[in-house]
């Protein structure tokens, strides 16, 4: 099934002016600014839930005490599992599920932002005969769950075993000594975690939702939350029916009795020419471990990211985790039982770590990488819904799942659920992908609308550059995000709508580009 093409959605574009007119709006006072759902936390389940509630006729809210995809929704692997994993250890309807949802994204919502990814796992001497027949076994079974889920097989193709020549054409950098061969697997990829959710946002917008970055939810209630505009200090009460608390790691301290244990991945950051060519992503089996790996994913953009760890995480909630040493030290040893090249800690450029937000079960012991993934939607006794758990791969069930919460909650009526065949800002069938006659990376990052991004490159010859040497994104993209996609600042610009900013280096080279596309947008207006 292909989507339909939405190559300019109106009232998708998302800018400073537009935040303003939507908050005056709301603390109007009067009848018009209640909504019927006020949905806090703008990653992909709020901003999820925001568009499930807009497009069943619902008037909506959504805010964000900082930015688009500003916490977890940004520090993923960038990957969209078919839920292998969660069928090994017995969780079959997670599994079914993240299966389901991985083929609604590839082929209905965003295909331009999700596609195929082969991953090779390496048959080395670490591997032993009956851990390589365990594997194959389990990815012939998550062909099975790509057959359960209606996925074409034209969009994942099947599994195969791989000798050890065709294993080192797709990985020359891996150790030819003792390399028996290689399991060949796909699953889906995403070109930008946080692309996404902006896509999820602007549909939102679309439809009519109110999306609000930089409004802080101080405090939460049945009836509406008092918020703070963080870029003037002015609080003010936004007047809801509805409240869905999509906070994630954070969604404790807005509503009681919400136990969650932080799991923190970790990934590395690398330049490509320290691996050689990459044709695909490895897994690479944790020495010790039956069932978990360390994924090399390559970027397509001169770098490749390496994770991840699952470590419990104690304490306060930082805004932007820190990266221990012992996580990179431990990526690393892994990383170096498969490679015939040495990868040291000076190759590291950068580094990230994301906080799962897991459901603290009181039966619940161990080790935070045996909690189940699958999320949990919780009324509180003041009837706010709170969302928790899951993964980036679910959100839109998770977000489902939530406005039919809120609707029971809050006695209210509304139309079916309509995001599982509906077509987010830039998807397009990929014939007519295929046909647009710009640079194949923008159109992996913007869809349908990359010749309008394009099109800034060829109206002014500077913005076509890259704003930094061996990285692609241009002065274009930059102004784009700040006309189009809500950025306020370098940060929105640099750590979310592109990643430039994951490597300090190249962060600090762009910060001129980000405030010259500020200064232009604000002289356009």
């Amino acid at each position: 099934m292909n989507p339909t093409s939405s190559p300019a959605l109106p009232g998708s574009s998302l800018d400073a002016r537009r935040r303003l007119r939507e908050l005056d709006r709301l603390a109007g006072g009067d009848a018009e600014s209640v909504v019927d759902v006020l949905v806090v936390g703008l990653g992909a389940t709020g901003a999820g839930a925001a568009l499930d509630a807009a497009t069943r006729g619902l008037t909506v809210a959504a805010i964000d005490a900082h930015d688009l995809a500003f916490g977890t929704s940004r520090w993923s692997s960038k990957l969209i599992h078919g839920g292998l994993r969660y069928l090994a250890s017995g969780q079959l309807d997670v599994a079914h599920e993240s299966a389901v949802e991985r083929g609604i994204l590839m082929e209905r919502t965003a295909p331009h932002l999700v596609r195929a990814q082969p991953f090779v796992l390496p048959l080395t001497p670490l591997v032993s005969r009956g851990q390589a027949a365990l594997a194959r076994a389990g990815f012939l079974a998550g062909d099975l769950l790509r057959v359960g889920a209606r996925t074409a097989r034209s969009t994942l193709p099947q599994p195969r075993t791989l000798s050890a020549v065709e294993t080192r054409h797709l990985a020359p950098a891996l150790r030819p000594t003792g390399l028996r061969g290689g399991l060949l697997s796909w699953d889906g990829r995403l070109s930008d975690d946080a692309r996404l959710v902006t896509a999820i946002a602007r549909t939102a917008a679309a439809y009519g939702a109110r999306v609000l970055t930089r409004t802080r939810a101080l405090e939460l209630h049945r009836d509406g939350a008092l918020v703070r505009d963080e870029t003037t200090g002015q609080e003010l009460r936004i007047r809801a029916r509805t409240v869905i608390n999509a906070a994630g790691v954070w969604a404790g301290g807005l509503v009681d009795d919400v136990r969650l244990r932080p799991s923190r991945g970790t990934h590395l950051v690398l330049r490509s020419e320290d691996l050689g060519r990459l044709s695909a992503g490895l897994h690479i089996p944790i020495p010790g471990e039956t069932n978990r790996f360390v994924l090399v994913l390559p970027q397509g953009d001169g770098r490749v990211y390496v994770g991840l760890t699952d470590e419990p995480v104690d304490g306060d909630i930082p805004d932007v985790p820190e990266v221990p040493e012992t996580d990179i030290g431990f990526l690393l040893d892994v990383l170096g039982s498969a490679l015939d090249v040495t990868v040291q800690r000076a190759d590291v450029v950068g580094a990230f770590a994301g906080l799962r937000p897991l459901l603290d079960t009181r039966d619940a012991a161990g080790r935070t990488a045996d909690i189940s993934r699958k999320h949990a939607v919780l009324t509180s006794p003041s009837g706010v819904v709170t969302v928790v758990g899951g993964k980036l791969t679910t959100y839109r069930r998770m977000a489902q799942d939530a406005v039919d919460a809120v609707l029971t909650a809050g006695g209210l009526t509304a139309g079916p659920c309509r995001t599982a065949s509906l077509p987010l800002v830039g998807a397009a069938g990929p014939k007519a992908l295929a046909g647009l006659d710009v640079p194949a990376r923008l159109v992996y990052r913007y869809g349908s609308e990359a010749p309008a991004v394009h099109a800034l490159g060829l109206e002014d010859p500077a913005l076509a550059r890259p704003v930094v040497p061996g990285h692609p994104v241009t002065g274009a993209e930059l102004v784009w995000a700040v006309r189009h996609e809500g950025a306020l600042d370098t940060s929105d610009l640099l750590d979310r709508r592109t990643r430039i900013g994951l490597v300090p280096e190249d962060r600090a080279a762009a910060e001129e580009a980000a405030l010259n596309a500020l200064a232009e947008s604000a002289r356009v207006r």
